[in-house]
């Protein structure tokens, strides 16, 4: 099953992805995890990222396509995938299209903007591996240390109050319009967030069934 999971920053897309990776036995592929990986690798795709960021400016979206193609081509994703933070545009959308990748199912997780506020303050993410904690749902055994590497928790600064707003506004303006993209080709499923992660898991299992 080929998957996209949709929501605001802090829906909760990230946690699902691995709920459903565990459930369905396919990868699930980050975006900004799978940038540091092209990075690390030195890959063709990677290294042109790297000129960018090096510069301040966006990753453009050739670059991060070419490195999401990349990635998709690996053998791991020949039973199908779940994309999280891909595409966050409808023209990365459509360049998915182009690419000829069959998207069966979006997800969209629906999580109003004053709970996600209260939900980015407590995230917390590891410095090394990049693996995500909260510190309410999703709390490390070991205060302030990743359970998987022993690495550094560190608040990110997405995650700061004062750019939880100004990221919130961009994904209205500029991710929000693929839920209708996606709706028009029958392919959306909206799940209610709530406040247990198993509840929304549960939902979401459902929304991949109906």
């Amino acid at each position: 099953m080929k998957l996209i999971l949709l929501g605001a920053p802090g829906a909760g897309k990230g946690t699902q992805a691995e709920m459903i990776c565990d459930h369905l036995h396919i990868p699930a592929i980050s975006t900004g995890n799978i940038i540091r990986e092209a990075l690390k690798n030195e890959t063709e795709m990677g290294l042109k990222a790297k000129s960018y960021m090096e510069a301040g400016t966006l990753v453009p979206d050739d670059v991060v396509i070419g490195i999401i193609r990349e990635r998709l081509s690996q053998d791991d994703c020949q039973n199908g995938f779940i994309l999280d933070g891909f595409p966050r545009t409808v023209v990365q959308a459509q360049a998915l299209d182009e690419m000829g990748v069959e998207i069966d199912r979006v997800v969209n997780i629906e999580v109003s903007d004053e709970d996600i506020e209260k939900r980015l303050s407590g995230r917390r993410v590891c410095e090394s591996c990049g693996t995500s904690y909260h510190l309410l749902y999703k709390a490390p055994k070991n205060e302030g240390l990743c359970d998987k590497c022993g690495g550094k928790l560190i608040i990110r600064k997405d995650d700061q109050p004062e750019t939880i707003r100004d990221r919130l506004k961009v994904y209205h303006e500029q991710t929000e319009p693929l839920k209708d993209f996606y709706a028009q080709k029958g392919k959306l499923r909206t799940v209610i967030g709530q406040e247990e992660v198993a509840d929304t898991t549960r939902l979401t299992l459902k929304a991949l069934e109906d």
